[in-house]
């Protein structure tokens, strides 16, 4: 349970550090993500069944969702649409972009092609017999993120990440600068949907397989994953935002896991899945709306309130 949920908290986790990109720092609501997700994992299965690497099947994933990114950043610049309806449009004329890529075919298989992952259970099973593969992976991905991490860090420390961010609170103050707004939020969404993509094309290799409809209702999940990382950890430091991300991340997926194993109990199914996300997102949006400590503090303090009674005695 705990390896599992580390694993798809990780792979997933990707995604996030993509959707916190958009939705919080640049504040472009970027639905890109549902078509971007399932455009990696469909770019690594034709990439691999014709005989590519696994590692530059992932590069060439990665560029795909930046390319996906780049079609909604032209949609909503030079068309004037709004933000989410770009990203609908995109996401929709993915759908048959990545049945192309995958040459017609709505699922592939990855079990008798090696991959990263494949690799790792490989290595794990020869050289450390008495340890879960899975473990194994765990410590791939916990490097692979780590690092990921640091570079948007680094990123976001840089003039041009401090612009990005200005970008998303204040895009008045960046056009007096004599910066184009455009072009930072480009960039900004391209690189959110390519780290969809890369999640997506993780995420594959971990399953051994590519679906096409692998990512419908995924913005859902990330956004859930995103607002529960925030409502573990409250900062304005670059460095805790996006490590509670990857919290959020872990934290949504061993709900889901615990849903699926746990939820029959309660009369539950996987089909119930979709709605706890939403749920969930309802839920830590009314819980951050609310000053729930100064609810407690201001009635707990009251005369005759239970803390303050037990006080007098």
């Amino acid at each position: 349970m705990i390896t599992g949920s580390l694993i798809e908290g990780l792979i997933y986790g990707i995604m996030v550090l993509g959707v916190f990109m958009t939705f919080r720092v640049l504040n472009f609501c970027d639905m890109t993500v549902d078509g971007a997700f399932p455009m990696g994992a469909c770019v690594l299965a034709t990439c691999l069944v014709h005989g590519l690497s696994p590692q530059l099947a992932l590069v060439f994933a990665f560029i795909g969702g930046c390319l996906a990114g780049f079609i909604t950043t032209l949609i909503y610049t030079k068309l004037r649409l709004p933000d989410l309806l770009a990203g609908i449009l995109t996401m929709t004329m993915l759908y048959s972009v990545n049945i192309r890529i995958m040459e017609n075919q709505s699922n592939v298989s990855l079990r008798k092609i090696p991959t990263v992952f494949s690799g790792i259970r490989t290595f794990m099973e020869t050289s450390f017999p008495q340890v879960s593969s899975d473990w194994g992976i765990v410590v791939f991905l916990v490097v692979f993120v780590g690092i990921l991490v640091v570079l948007l860090n680094v990123f976001f420390s840089t003039d041009f990440g401090l612009t990005m961010g200005a970008l998303g609170s204040n895009e008045q103050m960046i056009v007096s600068q004599g910066v184009d707004p455009k072009f930072v939020r480009g960039v900004g969404v391209c690189f959110g949907d390519g780290l969809a993509a890369l999640s997506g094309a993780m995420c594959a290799m971990y399953l051994g397989f590519a679906d096409i409809g692998s990512g419908t209702g995924i913005i859902v999940s990330g956004l859930a994953s995103l607002m529960l990382g925030e409502f573990i950890l409250k900062s304005n430091r670059i460095a805790v935002q996006t490590l509670r991300v990857l919290i959020g991340s872990f934290l949504y997926r061993l709900l889901m896991f615990a849903a699926r194993r746990y939820g029959f109990v309660i009369g539950m199914n996987p089909n119930d899945l979709k709605l706890i996300s939403g749920l969930l997102i309802i839920v830590c949006l009314i819980v951050s709306k609310t000053d729930v400590a100064g609810y407690f503090k201001k009635h707990l303090s009251r005369p005759g309130s239970g803390a303050a009674a037990n006080g007098g005695k």
